[in-house]
C-alpha cells in the first residue's frame, strides 16, 4: 500500500527543457539579479548579498518545490505554521506574519493587506512557472521601502512569449501528521508514535501558455493541493510554576497552561482563597486538535495576457486567484476555511521605464480563531464566576471531609466541569457552529476581515535611452522612482474600528520615491552607488533613507562589496489600528487615534510587574502566613507604571562587508558576508494592564485581583537600542561536470540589554544554521540524486501565544530523479526530514515530521 501511495508526478512536456547536468560555472556565472539594485546585473557584483536558484537548480533539489528550496539558501530560517503554510526570514526578529520580509511576485507584493505580511505561498507561483527565486537579506527598505527591513524574495516567473507550452504536474506523498501527549523527547521516533497513521497528500498543477501571433501571448497557471495539514499537540505546561509556593507542581498544578491548550492561559486564571491559602487556579480548556479542523484544501491560479510592442516592450495583465483551507498562526492559531485573496495587475516594460499597478483584495470568508473557540466553548457552558464558585464550594466541602489537597483539586474541578461539552459530541459541534458566526472574541470566535490593497509604482533609467549621451559622457547610470499604496479595510467591529470616521472605511496610506545613482572607475573595476528615498505616510512626517555601497573588481572572478543602508519600517495596517477583543485581553494599535480618549497607555501598567505582585502575595499568604491585605501592603511597590507610548516609525542602521568570487581553477564558488545592524524604535508590543478604578492608594487592590483591571496588549516602541549582527558563508564545488558539493552556515545574534521592560524582543532566531548538499544530475543513463542535511541551533522563542526553547533540528532531504528525454518527462521521488526526526520550528506551532513524495513533470512545447 505505501508503495501505491509513493507513485508520484511532476510533469514536463518538453524535453530540452528538462533538468539537464549542468557544472557550477554554467550554473554561477551567467545570473542575473534584479532586486539588489533593480536593474540586471550580475550575481558577482551585487551591491549586497543575494542568494539566486534557477528552475533548473530547483528541479534538482532534495525539496518538492521551490518554495520549500529556498530554505536551504544561506542564512534563510524557515517557520511552519501548517503544511500549506510556511513562512521566511533572514537575520533575525523572525515571527509567523514577518512584517519586516518582503516577498514580490514578477515585482508585485503579494501580502494579505490587513497583515501587511505575506500568506505564506497563496499567491506565490506555481513550481511549473517558476524561472528563478532571487532573496537578499538585510535592509532593502532604500529602494523597496515599507517593510523591506530583514529583507525579500523575488519570484520571477517564466514569459509566456519565450516558454510557451503544455506542462502539467503531480505530486503524491504521504505525510505523518500524529499528536503528542507529552512533549517531545530528543531522539524520538515519529512513526512509532499514537496517533501518528500516515496521510495522503496530493498537488495536482497546469501550466499553459501560447503565442497568439508577434503581438499577443497567453498564460494559465492552476494548482490544488489537498492533504491533512501537521497537528500542533504541544502539551508543554507554560505555568509550571504558578503553584510553586504549595508544592503543586505537574499534574497536580491546578494552573496548567499547555502550550496548544487554549481557554486556560492568564485571562482564564484567577486566585482563589481556599482553606487559607492563596491557589492559582485555571480553568479546563481544550486542546488544540479538539477545536479545529486539519484538513488542508488549497486552490490557487493566475491568468495573463500579454501584449509586445516590439521584442523588448511590454504590457501585460495578470489575475491571481487564491482559496485557503488550513491552518494559520499570528499571536494566536486560526483556521482558515473559504479565505480568499485576489490580485489584478497591469505592468508595463521596456528597456529603460518599468511600470506596475494592482489592487489585493481579501476576505477572510468562514474563518476562525482556534484559541477563541476553545475558550468560549468554555465560557458558553458556564461563565468564569459560575466555575470558580462551583470549584471553591467542592473544594471546600472535599477539604472538610478530610480529603486530602490533590484529591479536592481533583473533585472541584470535575463538579465544575459537570455537563461541560466533550469533543466529537453533538453539542460540543453545535458551539462550534454557533461560535464560528459570531464576530467578537470575548464571546465567539469568528475572523470576519474585508480589505483591499492599492498600489502603483514605477521606475526609469533615463541614461539607458533617453540620456545615452550623458551616459558615455560621464559614466553614470540613474534610476528614478516612485511609489503609492493605500490600504483600505472594513470595519468589521472587532478587528478594526474607524476611531474618526465611525461606519466608514478606514483608509491608510503613503507615498514615496527613490533616486539611485551607479558610477564606475577604473576599467569598471570599481563601482559605486548611491541610493536616496523619501516617504511620506499618512500618520507620520516624511522620512528620508540613504543607501551607500561600493564593489570593487579586480578581476572577474574576485569581487569585494562594502554597504551602508538606513531603513525604515511604518507601523503596518494592524500594528497601527487593531482593535480585537481577545478573550479578556484587548490587543490596542498604537496610533494616538485609537486610544487617546481613552488614556490606556498614560494609566497602564506593565503585566510583568502584576504577575511578580501577585507572585509575592500568594508566597507571603502561603508561606509567610500574612492576610491578604497585609501582603498586598507589603508589595504593591512592585507595581510598575509602563513607561511606554505611542508608535513611531521603526528605523534602522545597517553595515555590510563582503566578498563575492571564483576560486580553485573558478570551480569553487564562495560567498561570505558580515553585517551589523542598529535598531531605533522598535516596533513589538507590551502587556499592560489598566485598573478599573481611579483612586491611586487603591492601586495594589486594583491589581490584585483579576476583576479590577483591564487586560491590553499594546503595539509601541522599544525604548532600548537593538542591535542585531552575524555572518554567514556560503561554498559551492563543481567536482566534475555532473558532481557538486555544496554548504553554507550563517551566524546571527541578537545584542541587547535586557531591562525586565515587559516588551518582547522577540528576536526569535537560531545562532547557526548550517546546510550541506551533495547532488548529480545525470550519475548514470539519466538518473540523478540529491541529498541535504541541515542543522539549526536551538533559540528562545517569544510570543504572546507561547514562549519557550525551540530544540535544535537535525534534518535530512533526499531526492532521486529521472528523466524520460524523449517521452518529454522527469520522474522525482524524495523526502524531507527523511529519517522522520519530528521538531517544532517555534513554540506554539506545528509537529513537522517526515514528507515523502514522488512528483511527475511533463511538458510540451509548440
Amino acid at each position: 500500500m505505501l508503495n501505491v501511495y509513493l507513485l508520484v508526478a511532476t510533469l514536463t512536456c518538453r524535453a530540452d527543457s528538462l533538468p539537464r547536468p549542468d557544472s557550477l560555472r554554467a550554473v554561477q556565472l551567467p545570473g542575473i539579479v534584479v532586486s539588489a539594485s533593480r536593474v540586471a546585473e550580475s550575481v558577482l557584483r551585487s551591491p549586497v548579498s543575494v542568494e539566486v536558484i534557477d528552475a533548473r537548480r530547483i528541479r534538482q533539489s532534495a525539496q518538492p518545490s521551490y518554495f520549500d528550496a529556498i530554505e536551504n539558501l544561506k542564512g534563510v530560517q524557515l517557520l511552519t505554521s501548517s503544511l500549506g503554510f510556511k513562512v521566511y526570514n533572514t537575520r533575525g526578529f523572525a515571527n509567523t506574519t514577518n512584517v519586516r520580509f518582503v516577498q514580490l511576485v514578477d515585482g508585485r507584493d503579494n501580502q494579505a493587506p490587513h497583515i501587511g505580511a505575506p500568506i505564506a505561498n497563496a499567491l506565490a507561483p506555481s513550481d511549473l512557472d517558476i524561472e528563478r527565486v532571487e532573496v537578499v537579506p538585510g535592509v532593502a527598505s532604500a529602494l523597496y521601502g515599507l517593510n523591506a527591513l530583514n529583507g525579500l524574495v523575488t519570484l520571477i516567473t517564466r514569459n509566456p512569449f519565450d516558454s510557451p507550452g503544455l506542462s502539467i504536474g503531480q505530486k503524491t506523498g504521504l505525510t505523518w501528521p500524529g499528536s503528542l501527549a507529552q512533549p517531545l523527547a530528543e531522539g524520538t521516533n515519529y512513526v512509532g508514535m499514537t496517533n501518528a497513521a500516515p496521510r495522503l497528500y496530493s498537488e495536482s498543477s497546469l501550466r499553459y501558455a501560447r503565442r497568439l501571433g508577434q503581438r499577443w501571448a497567453v498564460k494559465l497557471n492552476v494548482v490544488y493541493q489537498r492533504g491533512y495539514d501537521w497537528i500542533a499537540g504541544n502539551r508543554t505546561d507554560l505555568t509550571p510554576n504558578a503553584n510553586a509556593s504549595l508544592g503543586l507542581f505537574g499534574a497536580e498544578n491546578p494552573a496548567i497552561d499547555a502550550v496548544n491548550g487554549y481557554g486556560n492561559e492568564a485571562a482564564n486564571r484567577r486566585t482563589l482563597t481556599l482553606g487559607g491559602s492563596n491557589y492559582v487556579v485555571a480553568r479546563t480548556g481544550y486542546y488544540e486538535a479538539d477545536a479545529t479542523d486539519y484538513r488542508l484544501q488549497n486552490l490557487r491560479g493566475d491568468l495573463s495576457v500579454h501584449y509586445r510592442f516590439r521584442p523588448n516592450t511590454e504590457l501585460a495583465y495578470t489575475y491571481q486567484g487564491a482559496t485557503l483551507d488550513n491552518v494559520y498562526q499570528r499571536t494566536n492559531r486560526f483556521r482558515l476555511d473559504n479565505y480568499y485573496l485576489d490580485q489584478h495587475s497591469l505592468s508595463f516594460s521596456s528597456p529603460s521605464v518599468q511600470a506596475r499597478a494592482y489592487r489585493t483584495h481579501e476576505t477572510t470568508g468562514d474563518s476562525y480563531n482556534i484559541r477563541s473557540m476553545a475558550e468560549n466553548i468554555d465560557k458558553g457552558f458556564k461563565s468564569d464566576s459560575q466555575w470558580y464558585s462551583d470549584f471553591t464550594n467542592q473544594f471546600n466541602a472535599d477539604i472538610q471531609a478530610s480529603r486530602s489537597v490533590t484529591d479536592a483539586l481533583r473533585d472541584a474541578r470535575a463538579t465544575a466541569d459537570k455537563g461541560r461539552p466533550v469533543p466529537g459530541s453533538a453539542a460540543f459541534a453545535e458551539q462550534v457552529a454557533k461560535l464560528r458566526a459570531i464576530n467578537n472574541w470575548d464571546i465567539g470566535a469568528a475572523l470576519r476581515v474585508q480589505s483591499w490593497l492599492y498600489h502603483a509604482e514605477a521606475q526609469v533609467e533615463p541614461t539607458k535611452a533617453l540620456w545615452a549621451g550623458f551616459r558615455q559622457r560621464t559614466g553614470v547610470d540613474i534610476l528614478a522612482g516612485f511609489d503609492m499604496r493605500r490600504y483600505v479595510v472594513f470595519p468589521d467591529g472587532n478587528y478594526f474600528v474607524n476611531p474618526t470616521e465611525p461606519g466608514q472605511n478606514l483608509i491608510y496610506g503613503k507615498i514615496g520615491g527613490f533616486l539611485q545613482v551607479t558610477r564606475q572607475f577604473f576599467d569598471d573595476k570599481l563601482k559605486l552607488t548611491g541610493s536616496l528615498r523619501l516617504d511620506k505616510n499618512d500618520y507620520f512626517a516624511a522620512r528620508l533613507n540613504p543607501r551607500l555601497a561600493v564593489v570593487y573588481s579586480p578581476t572577474e572572478a574576485h569581487n569585494f562589496r562594502l554597504s551602508y543602508q538606513n531603513g525604515y519600517r511604518f507601523p503596518s495596517l494592524f500594528e497601527a489600528f487593531s482593535n480585537v477583543n481577545s478573550g479578556g485581553v484587548k490587543r490596542v494599535g498604537g496610533l494616538p487615534v485609537l486610544s487617546q480618549n481613552q488614556r490606556i497607555f498614560e494609566r497602564a501598567y506593565l503585566r510583568t510587574s502584576i504577575d511578580a505582585f501577585q507572585a509575592a502575595i500568594n508566597v507571603d499568604v502561603n508561606l509567610n502566613k500574612l492576610t491578604t491585605n497585609q501582603a498586598i501592603q507589603k508589595n504593591k511597590g512592585l507595581l510598575k507604571a509602563s513607561p511606554y507610548t505611542y508608535l513611531q516609525p521603526e528605523q534602522v542602521n545597517s553595515i555590510e562587508l563582503g566578498y563575492k568570487g571564483l576560486l580553485v581553477q573558478q570551480r569553487l564558488f564562495v560567498d561570505v558576508d558580515f553585517y551589523y545592524t542598529a535598531y531605533r524604535n522598535f516596533i513589538a508590543q507590551v502587556n499592560a494592564n489598566v485598573p478599573k478604578g481611579t483612586n491611586p492608594d487603591s492601586l495594589g487592590y486594583y491589581f490584585a485581583n483579576s476583576n479590577g483591571q483591564n487586560r491590553y496588549r499594546l503595539w509601541t516602541n522599544s525604548q532600548s537600542r537593538v542591535y542585531n549582527y552575524g555572518a554567514s558563508l556560503g561554498l559551492r564545488y563543481g567536482l566534475t561536470r555532473h558532481w557538486s558539493v555544496g554548504g553554507n552556515a550563517s551566524f546571527a545574534r541578537l545584542d541587547r540589554a535586557e531591562n525586565g521592560d515587559g516588551l518582547e524582543s522577540a528576536f526569535n532566531t537560531p545562532t547557526w544554521i548550517t546546510n550541506a548538499s551533495v547532488s548529480n544530475a545525470d550519475v548514470w543513463n539519466g538518473i540523478g540524486f540529491s541529498v541535504n542535511y541541515k542543522y539549526q541551533s536551538a533559540f528562545l522563542w517569544q510570543s504572546e501565544l507561547a514562549t519557550g526553547t525551540v530544540q535544535p533540528i537535525n534534518n535530512v532531504d533526499a531526492q532521486v530523479s529521472y528523466r524520460f528525454v524523449k517521452a518529454g518527462l522527469l520522474l522525482k521521488l524524495g523526502g524531507t526530514n527523511v529519517l522522520n526526526r519530528p521538531y517544532y520550528s517555534f513554540i506554539g506551532g506545528p509537529l513537522v515530521g517526515g514528507f515523502y513524495y514522488t512528483n511527475l513533470i511533463w511538458e510540451l512545447t509548440k
